[in-house]
């Protein structure tokens, strides 16, 4: 009977891991490019349940066989293996903002921290005071030829995300990009394209916070996205969250419930310890 009170209260701690993970959810509903995270469970390793006083062998004059005394299996309890972050496709919303980057598809934006490199999704970018493209946190965006440098009023994205200027507009902003005399130069120059990268298991990559992610050994290192799986980027968008309010909702009074469930277990399981010891050990006595 022990040994249910213990299965039970695996129970409950597990399903209480998985209410912090649904409500971490749905309070990052409106958060930019979040990316939503579901529990995966499990359980110990079952035991086979046996009759007792029985061997289960069968004897006759020509030998034995077994009985199979085996009547069943039962669980032992259950434990959290792993929150998987689920990076589905969230919807996209129009901002106009030239510096808002959406992708659409599989892959991520780099940015350059005091720690190093780390991948997001969130594409809500402004300018700084030396011009370069940078996150809301003033970490620098990565083009594949360096940092990203522009100019407001002068920066557009192709779907390739390939960076475009005016060099009419702004002659100035080519001149770390090409040493030519501008004569022949195109009404709008290609002078970088943005960085955009995946993993090999992006289930793997760590979660920073900020929506930002770093690599590991399982999830693989970052590689350019190139080809037919290179993702579409929207210029004036934004990746939304995938969280789905509804579903995040009745995954809760799932989970609420099941935690109840665990909870009377625990409750009976007391309750017919107390009387074994009370009432079978008093019989025994007298």
């Amino acid at each position: 009977m022990v040994r249910g009170i213990y299965t039970g209260a695996s129970g409950m701690i597990s399903q209480l891991d998985n209410l912090n993970t649904i409500a971490n959810n749905l309070a990052n509903t409106n958060t930019t490019s979040y990316k939503r995270e579901t529990t995966l469970f499990k359980s110990f390793p079952e035991m086979l349940a046996r009759r007792i006083n029985d061997n289960g062998i069968v004897t006759f004059p020509l030998g034995s066989y077994d009985k199979a005394p085996i009547i069943g299996k039962f669980g032992t309890g259950v434990e959290v293996n792993e929150v998987q972050t689920i990076f589905e496709q969230g919807s996209l919303k129009q901002t106009e903002n030239p510096f808002d980057l959406a992708l659409e598809g599989e892959g991520f934006f780099v940015v350059e921290t005091p720690e190093g490199l780390k991948l997001t999704r969130n594409g809500s970018f402004k300018i700084s005071n030396d011009n370069y493209l940078v996150t809301k946190e003033g970490f620098k965006v990565l083009g594949e030829n360096g940092y990203i440098r522009v100019k407001i009023g002068n920066f557009k994205v192709d779907k390739q995300g390939n960076i475009l200027i005016d060099p009419q507009h702004d002659p100035s902003i080519l001149d770390e990009f090409v040493s030519t005399d501008r004569s022949d130069i195109k009404d709008q120059e290609i002078v970088d394209r943005i960085m955009i990268v995946n993993v090999e298991f992006p289930r793997y990559l760590k979660k920073e916070g900020h929506s930002y992610y770093t690599t590991t050994e399982l999830s693989g290192e970052m590689k350019i996205v190139e080809g037919q799986t290179r993702p579409k980027v929207h210029q004036g968008f934004l990746e939304m969250s995938n969280v789905n309010p509804v579903i995040e909702m009745v995954k809760m009074i799932s989970a609420e419930r099941t935690y109840e469930a665990n909870s009377k277990t625990i409750q009976t399981q007391d309750l017919l310890l107390g009387r074994t010891v009370n009432e079978v050990g008093k019989g025994l006595s007298a």
